[in-house]
């Protein structure tokens, strides 16, 4: 089937959706996926201008609405979903939209709609001037520096920067530029039960929007992972593997 993003499901059992950051792509969940399908029907994918999605489309299109066309092609209902970052706002958008498609949100610092603060203005800035100037191993170096914590190692930092890499490969090469989109979040009309975490070396920006989201959700559960980052999953994905299996396996 041709939905215009890649995806692929493996394992069985109770779904699981993995929506990636927007710094990464749907390679960032490798090192769990051995442990989640062994429990769990996985169903990752990447969304358009990341990893194997060609940034293309032929009308305006939102995240969202890809993910909730790639569930509804895989017969997929009440899931699981998993979002990081870029990911979790695209989760909390399928939430509202499609409610029948989510039955549990996992949400790894995850961004919503609260204004800029100052040390992510200052990023988003740094970020477009290296891009303006050509410079991509510059703005790389700066979003591999910015998003993952101090628990990282050189491997994960260099496999970061592969990632964040192909992705600007994949978006400064679109021609014409495709329109994207969101759907709007309403928290207050999302029951499904949910944990959001928070990392305590992340951006002030995003502890206060787990903050927000967690008072904001009918029915979820604020955790803060002291050692974290950014970017959790790829940052300690043994630990995150095993905390994911313990709070996608509550009755």
């Amino acid at each position: 089937m041709s939905l215009g993003v890649w995806f692929e499901e493996s394992g069985s059992g109770a779904p699981v959706v993995l929506l990636h950051a927007g710094v990464a792509d749907a390679r960032m969940w490798d090192p769990l996926m051995a442990a989640l399908t062994a429990r769990f029907r996985v169903v990752r994918l990447d969304f358009r201008g990341f990893g194997r999605s060609p940034w293309a489309a032929d009308k305006p299109y939102t995240d969202a609405s890809d993910v909730a066309d790639v569930l509804d092609a895989l017969g997929v209902g009440g899931a699981a979903v998993v979002g990081a970052s870029h990911g979790g706002r695209i989760a909390l958008e399928l939430a509202t939209a499609r409610a029948d498609l989510v039955g549990r949100l996992v949400l790894l610092n995850a961004g919503m709609d609260l204004p800029a603060t100052p040390e992510l203005r200052a990023f988003a800035e740094a970020e477009g001037a290296f891009i303006e100037a050509g410079d991509v191993e510059g703005a790389v170096r700066l979003n591999v520096a910015t998003w993952l914590g101090p628990d990282a190692g050189e491997r994960e930092r260099a496999w970061l920067g592969d990632m964040q890499r192909h992705a600007f490969e994949l978006q400064l090469a679109a021609d014409p530029e495709p329109e994207a989109g969101h759907l709007p979040i309403d928290l207050p009309v999302i029951t499904a039960p949910s944990v959001v975490v928070a990392g305590a070396h992340d951006l002030p920006y995003f502890r206060e929007s787990a903050r927000v989201i967690a008072a904001g959700l009918a029915s979820a559960e604020l955790v803060e992972l002291g050692w974290a980052g950014h970017l959790p999953a790829i940052e300690r994905p043994g630990e995150v593997a095993k905390l994911l299996l313990e709070w996608l396996g509550r009755g």
